[in-house]
């Protein structure tokens, strides 16, 4: 309970409510689909109407970019769930099983850091340009080998401690031990390891998109916006600031949540 007392973890937590609420209420307040066109209404400054104006080809930007948002911290969150879950788990097994199961777990994982990460989703996008799976899948596969290390280590502390020695004397099972000992010093750092892996997930994705290597036209996503809009900055600054001012605040909340969490586990 002490996190939520943080003045920085009650920031982050607001700034995620605005985000979320902006995601998913934004579509409904603009009234129309973020890839509806209005060519006699290009470039218009934010107004009452379109409080966020409309880029080049007259699109709302309130509504392209609610749907980025949604678009953005949906998948980040996606992949650092299936990539905890696994890594998680394989760090367990390593640290509860030891020997060559923690060896030929912990070669796995150091092949792929081997590759850099935003190289693995380059490679896995040029085999479907413009779907998102390959960035899911990529994302993903990065992200796990940073659960399954830091469980390992930690859980192999907690296993060999005086209490789990004494549980096990005791006559309890492994899932006591689990329940009891192991996830109450793992939960604090897996929550911080999520909130800074959908922070560089948002990150990468908004790369990918901005070198025209993850989302295509018409999608609304916050990095292929950014090439979209740049050319327009001089006589419309508005637009591309909007979607910079997006990805800070995404990226700013997730980093706030992380830390408070690492406080906490402190």
């Amino acid at each position: 309970m002490t996190m939520w007392r943080s003045p920085r973890h009650r920031c982050g937590f607001a700034l995620l409510l605005m985000l979320a609420a902006f995601a998913l209420v934004g579509p409904w307040i603009a009234g129309r689909a973020p890839f509806e066109q209005d060519l006699y209404g290009i470039l218009q400054p934010p107004s009452l109407h379109e409080p966020f104006g409309t880029d080049h080809l007259g699109r709302s930007m309130l509504a392209r970019l609610s749907s980025a948002s949604r678009l953005s911290l949906g998948l980040a969150v996606l992949s650092v769930i299936t990539a905890a879950v696994p890594g998680t788990l394989l760090g367990l097994l390593a640290a509860w099983r030891g020997g060559w199961t923690a060896r030929g777990i912990g070669a796995i994982a150091d092949a792929v850091l081997a590759l850099p990460g935003l190289l693995l989703v380059l490679l896995l996008s040029a085999f479907a340009p413009g779907a998102f799976w390959p960035l899911y899948v990529g994302l993903s596969l990065v992200l796990w080998v940073e659960y399954f290390r830091v469980t390992r280590a930690s859980a192999a502390v907690v296993l060999a401690s005086e209490h789990v020695e004494a549980a096990r004397l005791l006559g309890f099972g492994p899932m006591h031990v689990l329940r009891h000992h192991v996830l109450p010093e793992l939960l604090p750092l897996l929550g911080t390891l999520m909130s800074f892996g959908a922070s560089a997930a948002v990150l990468a994705l908004a790369a990918m998109g901005f070198i025209g290597l993850g989302a295509q036209p018409p999608s609304a996503e916050l990095g292929l916006m950014m090439t979209e809009l740049l050319p327009y900055a001089a006589e419309a600054p508005w637009i591309i600031a909007c979607p910079i001012v997006v990805l800070t605040l995404a990226t700013l909340t997730l980093v706030l949540l992380g830390g408070a969490g690492r406080r906490q586990a402190a």
